[in-house]
C-alpha cells in the first residue's frame, strides 16, 4: 500500500498499530474474495492451463472438479465460503513470514485495523474484496521497545501433540 493511501484505518480503536503502518518500508494489504462464482473459477482454471500447468486435458478437469468441489462444500455444505477464503489468505501470509525471515526482513501481521475503513479508503468492497489482515515490512527501529524485550512462548509441550 502506497504511503499516501495508508488511511486511518487504525482509529480511534487500534492507534497502537498506526506506527506500524505508517512507518513500514512497505505495507501489504492481503485480501480474500467475497464470494467464488463459476466465472472466477473459469478465469483461475483457463489461466493454469495458458500458463501449462496441466500435463494432461484429463488433469485441467480433475482440478476443475476438486476446485469446484471444495468451493460448493464450503458455499453449501459448511455454509462458510467467507470465513474459508479468509483462512487461504492466511497461507499466504504464512509464506511471506518465511519468505521474510529467510532474507531477514521483519514483518508484523496485524488484524488490529478497522477493515471497513480501509476496505472503503481501498475501494476493495467495488472489486469483491475485503481485508482480512495486514502486514508491515521493514527493519525494527532502534525505538521498538518490543524488540528490545524477550520473546515469551509456551512451552512446546503444552502446544504440540506427539501421536
Amino acid at each position: 500500500m502506497k504511503r499516501a493511501r495508508r488511511p486511518r484505518a487504525t482509529q480511534p480503536a487500534y492507534g497502537y498499530n498506526e506506527a506500524k503502518i505508517l512507518n513500514a518500508s512497505h505495507v501489504i494489504v492481503f485480501c480474500a474474495r467475497t464470494a467464488v462464482d463459476d466465472q472466477h473459477l473459469a478465469a483461475v482454471l483457463e489461466q493454469e492451463d495458458r500458463d501449462a500447468r496441466f500435463a494432461t486435458v484429463e488433469a485441467k478437469a480433475g482440478q476443475h472438479r476438486s476446485r469446484s468441489f471444495y468451493v460448493g462444500l464450503h458455499r453449501f455444505d459448511a455454509k462458510d465460503t467467507q470465513h474459508w477464503l479468509e483462512k487461504q489468505v492466511y497461507l499466504a501470509l504464512g509464506a511471506l513470514l518465511l519468505g521474510a525471515a529467510s532474507l531477514e526482513i521483519d514483518v508484523c501481521p496485524m488484524e488490529g485495523f478497522d477493515a471497513k475503513t480501509l476496505d472503503e479508503a481501498l475501494e476493495l468492497r467495488a472489486k469483491g474484496l475485503t481485508s482480512p489482515v495486514l502486514a508491515s515490512l521493514g527493519y525494527h527501529s532502534e525505538m521498538d521497545f518490543n524488540a528490545l524485550l524477550p520473546k515469551s512462548r509456551l512451552p512446546a509441550e503444552t502446544v504440540i501433540s506427539h501421536i
